[in-house]
């Protein structure tokens, strides 16, 4: 029988002090306190905790970073959420994105799903929903 877990359980945990290289194909919540060298793909969420090294190229639908460190492209069909004191260094993309003051962000950004548009190639650029300032 095919259970569903509650949508913040872990299902597998890659702990502090663990370290692996290779390929991550998973299903439900996975968390990475450790360190992680490969690919990771997923139609679920990736949590990448405090004291994680990952260098990885990231496709899942959320990605969840509360610390650590990544290195590497990440596309999620969700969501992206990062919170300090993680750090991200490659290019971003998914539809949603929330960083939060304190979080090191070095790369690109592409909100969008992803999925090829009559304008593709031309960059997408998050604005601020109320204007800085009146001209």
């Amino acid at each position: 029988m095919d259970q569903q877990l509650p949508s913040a359980e872990i299902t597998a945990l890659l702990g502090r002090g663990t370290e692996f290289d290779g390929k991550l194909v998973f299903e439900g919540r996975v968390r990475i306190d450790g360190k992680f060298r490969g690919e990771i793909r997923s139609e679920d969420t990736l949590v990448v905790g405090d004291g994680a090294e990952v260098t990885a190229e990231i496709e899942v639908s959320t990605v969840i970073v509360k610390g650590g460190v990544v290195h590497g492209n990440i596309r999620a069909r969700t969501s992206i959420e990062l919170y300090a004191p993680g750090k991200v260094i490659g290019n971003l993309q998914s539809p949603s994105l929330f960083i939060e003051r304190g979080v090191e962000f070095q790369g690109n950004c592409r909100m969008d799903s992803g999925e090829p548009s009559s304008g593709a190639g031309i960059p997408v650029i998050a604005a601020p929903s109320k204007p800085i300032a009146k001209v």
